[in-house]
């Protein structure tokens, strides 16, 4: 058989953030896509795998989002706030009331935004569903499809499908817009078994 072929992973994590006018903060959302963006990036570097499609970001967009979903779940334990969420210039942590109306409010809107996404995954597979692209009006199936939905009219889709980049930008998620919610089952389970051990951060787990 061929030789066996060590590769160096190279990992670059960059990241679109709003620049402030004298120091950039991030927001809970926007720490959150780091960590998000920084489990990708891990699956790159820890990789160590025989078969290139098995390997880093290669594998299945099935599976693709787990590690960087799963990441987000260490973001939001408190051990991890109180050394990182600190104010930028006293260097004090984030207070425990702070952290506790963070948890408390965790579900708030969260009917909107499963909305709001699943109706991009149903527009994604939908579109990709075509025989015939032939005269398609992309803003008259848009409005069909979402009629047929019952698309609620107090919600819209959160990736209008004229700046769909997940779908257009590469053929990486085409049809399958619907991986990250798909993951949220997948790293929900993978983060359990570290709830269970009784040590979110158990090595061995």
């Amino acid at each position: 058989g061929a030789d066996e072929i060590e590769e160096i992973p190279i990992v670059c994590n960059s990241n679109n953030f709003a620049k402030g006018s004298g120091a950039t903060l991030l927001s809970f959302d926007d720490a959150t896509t780091l960590f998000h963006e920084g489990g990708h990036g891990h699956h790159g570097m820890l990789s160590d795998s025989t078969y290139s499609r098995l390997s880093s970001t290669s594998v299945l967009t099935d599976f693709v989002e787990l590690p960087s979903q799963l990441m987000e779940h260490w973001f939001e334990e408190p051990e991890v706030l109180k050394k990182y969420a600190r104010h930028y210039e006293t260097g004090e942590e984030v207070p425990q009331d702070l952290l506790d109306k963070l948890k408390a409010a965790k579900s708030f809107n969260q009917g909107f935004e499963t909305i709001e996404y699943t109706s991009c995954a149903l527009m994604d597979m939908a579109m990709h569903s075509l025989d015939s692209y032939d005269d398609f009006d992309m803003a008259k199936f848009e409005e069909k499809e979402l009629e047929r939905l019952g698309m609620p009219q107090g919600i819209v889709m959160r990736h209008r499908p004229a700046h769909f980049q997940h779908l257009f930008s590469t053929s990486a998620y085409a049809a399958g817009y619907y991986v990250y919610l798909w993951a949220e089952v997948l790293d929900a389970d993978a983060f359990g078994a570290f709830k269970e051990s009784g040590n979110v951060f158990n090595p061995e787990v």
